[in-house]
């Protein structure tokens, strides 16, 4: 299968007042270039249900254990046992419970108010899960199948320019008033504005600003856990290193950026849909194979 590269060529002006220079202003210009055979794993057959065991098992894996610390008598109590208590003793008709000291009310017991939970979570479960090496790399490669097919991709809810005619996108070389720069380690000079600017002139513009919209604060305790805001997932973009691209482009709402070396299924296919629109560098495309 092979892809026609996309060349960028960028024209930067900044005019100049007495009071200082304005905003640099970005005319982006697209040629098509050569064609590159893409690797053998683009054309593998899509499997749905092994992206959605690959992508399982990635989140699984991340899953960060929890539970209550240990119960260590008065020096370390957990909680609902740290109530100074009692116990009336036998005879008396009544339930033989621990009862706050001097009191009637009921304490420590998992039935009782302010009591210890039952059978609460454990540190040391085990919430792992495990996936042959094999099934998660044809996880990977059906994912990244996935890609080249426009239905797919719209069908995921991702916004195009109707110019587009294949899938996925493969930035070639890149020039700056003349001069040729890599692509991967250009000036991070408003590098953010540059890569936004580039990928509304290769028609993603309406995907970017569909993310960026979409930002919504999350419901529930997680807006008090660093999980404030939640972002519709846009763009992927695929390199062979992080450099000053990378850099750029992480910044944009609902972009992100993985190194061809680290790509998997959980990255082609968030929460195991399939179909993500992406962008790859030639060079990451070189590193798949």
């Amino acid at each position: 299968m092979k892809v026609s590269v996309h060349n960028i060529i960028n024209k930067v002006e900044q005019d100049e007042l007495d009071a200082g220079r304005l905003q640099e202003v970005y005319e982006i210009d697209v040629e098509m270039g050569k064609k590159v055979s893409l690797p053998e794993s683009f054309s593998t057959s899509i499997r749905s249900d092994l992206v959605k065991l690959a992508v399982a098992s990635a989140r699984a894996n991340r899953r960060q254990a929890y539970g209550s610390n240990a119960h260590l008598g008065k020096r370390k109590p957990m909680a609902g046992m740290k109530h100074s208590v009692e116990w009336w003793g036998k005879g008396r008709g009544v339930s033989r419970i621990m009862r706050r000291t001097g009191q009637r009310r009921g304490a420590q017991n998992p039935h009782t108010l302010g009591g210890r939970r039952a059978h609460g979570p454990k540190v040391e479960k085990d919430w792992s899960r495990k996936l042959n090496r094999n099934e998660r790399r044809l996880a990977r490669n059906s994912a990244l199948a996935a890609t080249t097919d426009i239905e797919m991709v719209s069908n995921r809810g991702h916004r195009f320019a109707d110019e587009i005619s294949t899938l996925p996108i493969i930035l070639g070389d890149y020039s700056e008033n003349g001069k040729k720069i890599d692509i991967e380690a250009f000036n991070l000079s408003g590098g953010t504005r540059k890569v936004s600017a580039i990928f509304e002139a290769l028609g993603l513009g309406d995907d970017l600003r569909r993310a960026s919209n979409g930002r919504k604060i999350r419901a529930g305790k997680a807006t008090m856990r660093g999980r404030v805001h939640k972002t519709p997932k846009s763009v992927l973009l695929v390199v062979a290193n992080k450099d000053g691209l990378a850099k750029a482009a992480r910044n944009l709402p609902g972009v992100d950026v993985v190194a061809a070396k680290d790509l998997s299924a959980e990255h082609l296919a968030p929460g195991g849909d399939l179909g993500r629109l992406t962008v790859f560098t030639k060079a990451a495309v070189e590193a798949l194979n």
